[in-house]
Formats: C-alpha cells, sequence, structure tokens
C-alpha cells in the first residue's frame, strides 16, 4: 500500500509491501514498529531505538518521538486519487491546535506578527516534555487564543496564521 505524508511542507511518499519492507521516496528502511499499549510505540530504525507517541485524530496525526514534536496528514492512494479527480490540492492550514492536553508555557508570536514555516509559535507543556509547536505555513498571525499559564484541551485552537 502507498501512502503520502507531509511533515513540515515536506512531502514523504511511504509504501508498505505485503511482506513488511517500507520504501520512503523509493528508498528501503529498515524499520521494526510494536505498539507497547495505547498510543505509545517502539520504533527501531538504523540501529536506534527510539519511544513514540502517536495520536491520530480523524487524519491528523500527531507524533511525539525524541522531544519533538511532528504533525502530519498520512493519505493513502485512494484518497489521493479522489483529491486528484476532484481537483483538490493539498493546502496548509494555518490553524495550530493543541496536539494534546497541557500547559502553555510560551507564547513566542503576538498578532500581526510575520511568521515563516518552521517559526516557533507557543511552547507547551505535556507529560512533562516541552514541544515547540511550530507555524505551517509562512504568513502573519491573524490571532492568539491563549497565554503562558493556561491550561489547554486536546484539538483547542492555539494561534491562527493567515497567508501573507
Amino acid at each position: 500500500m502507498k501512502y503520502v505524508a507531509r511533515i513540515n511542507n515536506q512531502q514523504y511518499e511511504i509504501e508498505i509491501d505485503k511482506d513488511g519492507a517500507v520504501l520512503i521516496d523509493g528508498d528501503e528502511r529498515d524499520v521494526d514498529f510494536l505498539n507497547l499499549g495505547g498510543s505509545l510505540f517502539s520504533v527501531i530504525t538504523a540501529n536506534k531505538s527510539l519511544e513514540a507517541v502517536i495520536d491520530d485524530d480523524e487524519g491528523s496525526i500527531a507524533v511525539m518521538m525524541g522531544g519533538r514534536l511532528f504533525e502530519t496528514q498520512v493519505l493513502d492512494e485512494r484518497a489521493i486519487l479522489m483529491m486528484q479527480r476532484r481537483g483538490l490540492q493539498q493546502t496548509g492550514s494555518g490553524e495550530v491546535r493543541a496536539p494534546m492536553p497541557g500547559l502553555i508555557v510560551e507564547v513566542a508570536v503576538q498578532p500581526d506578527q510575520t511568521v515563516e514555516i518552521g517559526d516557533t509559535l507557543i511552547i507547551l507543556e505535556s507529560m512533562k516534555m516541552q514541544n515547540e509547536l511550530k507555524s505551517p505555513i509562512s504568513g502573519i498571525v491573524r490571532s492568539v487564543q491563549v497565554a503562558a499559564g493556561q491550561a489547554v484541551e486536546k484539538n483547542m485552537l492555539l494561534v491562527e496564521v493567515k497567508e501573507a
């Protein structure tokens, strides 16, 4: 089965064959993936063992691994084909939502501030780890919905960025 994952505005083509072999952008990768229970997984690749917390919320996937938070959307080949036939394009949303419940440690932006893709907008503490939530698009900060010290729930809108 083929998939397309978009992480930090970079697209990766992932193919998993019937024998479990994994190809990423055509390069074979040695990956061992095991569910340890709930949203906790063990990933072994390139002789490294990592733990990952993976949260799938209606197709938007948040992965915390090695102290870093990655947000992605993964589409299978059927979904991609349907989007192509409908003429839809993948565009990054300017909304930054809480990938998990936590506490806002720092708000690094303010309304009307210009930001680039990957700029840190918010630092969210969750599960005793600080996670930098980054801008998914370049643009201007339209609104900031939270303040430092505020507790937030999963999927709560934190910052909205509008394309310039």
